[in-house]
């Protein structure tokens, strides 16, 4: 079977992910104990004892260890992907999964890029809302009109009727009304601490190309499928320049997942922690078949399951 990883990225994290996989396989306990963080990964990753597993900078490189120990683990088991993806950071770990960057490299900086994420939302008063049950021109639309208050601007393309718009709280709370008033069904405000992906963290883009100029990318082994495209990088397109695009354009995860399926890969599997991503197949893809894994328990299971996805 061809399958495509698809990567959870920020918002799925939680104490004790992972904890059963470091007891159980050496592999994933390679991972954790082979980054530099800046702090004890196990610790924040099992325990969170100081309760800021929250903090995307602590966040982003708890979920990258994870991932790149998973991978690994299933790697051993003969599970691996023939593309990739990820929902923002879990770009990181889907260019670990392609072979563009080793497993220490993508931990490390994805510890760098939460903490330029932090600094560069330090001191910005911002939101992001969940915008349910309205097209992306009525999302834009809203966007462009509130911009007079500031910046707000369509952040996330997760699948069809879930589009999140982030920057500056009064803009974006604006943005958010005029989306009800024009037939959004919902409007959910999201526990984030910056206005992730929008023009507001050009400073922590700024601060990735400086640190791109001392990272080695190797070309990928599979198709990556990149965020702010929503799909394959083009013979113009560096990976360094579309990683510091990233953190402040839309991410375009929808996108992503119809082209992998154009791809021809026969099966999905999630990277937890997570649920999410499987979700968002499901409502972009309906009755596209999706697997989910994040525990030992469903590492065992996996084979099974796929040779049963297999055989329909």
């Amino acid at each position: 079977m061809k399958l495509g990883f698809l990567y959870a990225g920020q918002g799925a994290q939680h104490p004790g992910m992972g904890a059963d996989l470091y007891e159980k396989y050496p592999a994933f306990r390679a991972a954790l104990d082979g980054a530099d963080a800046g702090f004890d990964l196990k610790t924040v990753s099992f325990s969170d004892p100081d309760g800021v597993l929250n903090e995307t900078q602590y966040t982003q490189p708890c979920m990258v260890a994870f991932a790149v120990g998973l991978t690994d683990v299933l790697a051993e088991k003969g599970i691996v992907p023939a593309a990739a993806a990820g929902l923002s950071l879990g770009e990181y770990s889907a260019l670990y999964a392609a072979g563009v960057l080793d497993g220490r490299t993508a931990v490390e900086i994805a510890a760098f890029r939460g903490r330029a994420m932090a600094d560069a939302a330090a001191g910005v008063e911002s939101a992001m809302i969940a915008v349910l049950g309205a097209d992306r021109e009525t999302v834009a639309a809203a966007c462009a009109e509130a911009s007079a208050l500031g910046v707000a601007e369509p952040c996330n393309f997760n699948c069809p009727g879930q589009i999140v718009i982030g920057g500056e709280k009064a803009a974006v709370e604006r943005a958010a009304a005029l989306a009800r008033e024009r037939g959004a069904r919902r409007c959910m405000p999201l526990k984030v601490s910056g206005p992730f992906h929008t023009s507001l963290l050009k400073p922590a883009g700024d601060a990735l190309r400086r640190r791109f100029e001392t990272v080695a990318f190797r070309e990928p082994k599979i198709p990556v499928l990149h965020n702010c495209l929503g799909g394959q990088r083009t013979a113009e397109d560096t990976i360094p320049a579309l990683l510091e695009r990233q953190v402040q354009s839309s991410v375009y995860m929808e996108d992503c997942i119809r082209a992998m399926a154009a791809l021809g890969v026969d099966a999905m599997v999630e990277i937890g922690p997570g649920r999410a991503l499987s979700g968002f197949v499901k409502k972009t893809l309906p009755g596209f078949p999706v697997l989910a894994v994040e525990t030992a328990e469903e590492v065992e299971k996996l084979p099974e399951l796929l040779k049963e996805v297999e055989s329909r």
